[in-house]
Order: structure tokens, then sequence, then C-alpha cells
């Protein structure tokens, strides 16, 4: 899934409705119109969100032309935990190379207080 979430988000397009609809829901066509998009091309921006799970309607009368949309929490929020868990990963290996490279300098130079 996460895979899916970056490669939708790798779009321009994609992002800005991500971060117009971070504000509020909006109407596919206001939407288009925000981003300079023709109203099919936001169309299948939405798709690919929606396909995604990163966005769902808001409203759901069936009238496609009025359609709300707002974003879906729950794949943000998975895409924040493997942020995190790479984050910690790093972090432990950079702790690691430090401990090694100050016990090479301590053993190098003597320990100095």
């Amino acid at each position: 899934m996460i895979a899916a979430t970056f490669e939708a988000l790798a779009d321009p397009t994609r992002r800005g409705v991500v971060e117009l609809l971070k504000q509020k829901p909006r109407r596919a066509g206001d939407l288009a119109k925000a981003l300079g998009q023709s109203r099919p091309a936001m169309s299948r921006h939405l798709k690919v969100l929606r396909k995604t799970g990163l966005v769902e309607p808001a409203n759901d009368d069936g009238d496609l032309r009025a359609r709300v949309y707002q974003l879906r929490p729950a794949p943000f929020h998975e895409l924040r935990d493997w942020v995190e868990e790479v984050e910690r990963f790093w972090s432990l290996e950079l702790n690691a190379f430090k401990a090694h490279a100050e016990k090479k300098h301590e053993k190098k130079h003597g320990r100095r207080r």
C-alpha cells in the first residue's frame, strides 16, 4: 500500500489536491479550477487518489458533477508510521556509527578527560 501511496503522490497535481483537501472538503470542479486542470484531467487524478484510498467522497448522493471529496486519514497514518520506522532505523544506525567512531578515536588518541 505504501508503494501505491508514493506513486499517487509523485504527481504534483495530486499533491496539490491533497494540499487543498487538507484545508477543507471540496468539489471536483473546484479542485480542477484551483489547480488549472480540465474536469476530465481532474477526474483521472481523483480516480487514482480514490483507488489508493487517499481521498473519498464526502457525500454519496450519486451526483458525480457535485461530488465533494475529503482526505482519508488511514493511508496518511500508514505513511507516517513507515517514515517514523525508517527514522528510528537511521537514528539507531547513526548512534551505532557515532559510538564506533568515538571508540576508535579513543583507542587511537587515548582517553582524554
